[in-house]
């Protein structure tokens, strides 16, 4: 199905677990997208040629991560499932990995790795930490897609935000060893190694998590949150504008 000019896969989270369990780190390369309100107004901004828009479109599997924007589309007809990044993340350390996994972590803190390994000790986990400037900085990217597709993982997960992951995901599809499943998960190593604490079960339920992560740490989330509430009602409002005119 089509919504704001993305393709999203008709999967909830049970479809995405399903997904994750079945495949191994020598299945030919594929990658997953889980975008939000702020993924979809910042393409919107975009031309339809810019290499970000490829990103999202290459996936092989895209998924809607936020319930505002589910619920926007429930509005609008477009039966959206709602699969989080962060709720995905969890499921796949608590249920999907096995001992002995190789898992490759794109971004993060330095240490991440020893601290999940910390909680979960029968894995094999390896990261790297590219540069800042990732957006801008084509080079750096390929040396992250490069360690990546050489480590041999089962899943590799991006962690250095949008649209540096999926850029980077798209990257690592071109290199020639590449295997296994991709993630863009964002800030979801944040809340596995307790740098930060997930809003509780009643705002996520009830679409207020963005709410929960403005309050804990307004400096840096007003500048995501707050302006792409009014970007998101134009976005809209265009949309279903031009469903009118086609009609």
């Amino acid at each position: 199905m089509k919504y704001l000019g993305l393709r999203f896969d008709p999967i909830d989270m049970d479809g995405a677990c399903a997904i994750l369990r079945s495949r191994t780190g020598d299945d030919a390369y594929a990658y997953m997208v889980t975008p939000n309100v702020d993924h979809v107004v910042r393409l919107a901004e975009l031309p339809t040629t810019a290499i970000e828009w490829n990103a999202y479109r290459q996936a092989d599997w895209c998924l809607c991560d936020s319930r505002v924007l589910s619920l926007f589309a429930a509005a609008d007809g477009v039966p959206l499932p709602v699969v989080p990044g962060s709720d995905l993340t969890a499921h796949l350390f608590g249920s999907i990995l096995s001992a002995g996994d190789r898992l490759c972590i794109i971004g993060g803190h330095a240490g991440d790795s020893a601290r999940l390994i910390e909680r979960w000790p029968g894995l094999d986990i390896v990261q790297y930490v590219p540069p800042m400037g990732l957006r801008h900085d084509a080079e750096a990217r390929e040396q992250a897609a490069r360690f990546a597709a050489t480590s041999g993982a089962r899943f590799i997960l991006l962690a250095v935000g949008s649209p540096q992951q999926e850029l980077i995901a798209t990257a690592i599809g071109r290199q020639p060893d590449a295997r296994g499943t991709a993630l863009c998960i964002g800030a979801s190593l944040d809340f596995l190694v307790g740098r930060e604490r997930r809003a509780p079960r009643w705002m996520r339920r009830m679409a207020l998590e963005w709410l929960h992560r403005l309050w804990v740490n307004p400096r840096r989330m007003w500048r995501r949150y707050l302006p792409a509430g009014p970007r998101m009602l134009r976005l809209r409002w265009r949309y279903r504008h031009g469903l009118r005119r086609r009609s």
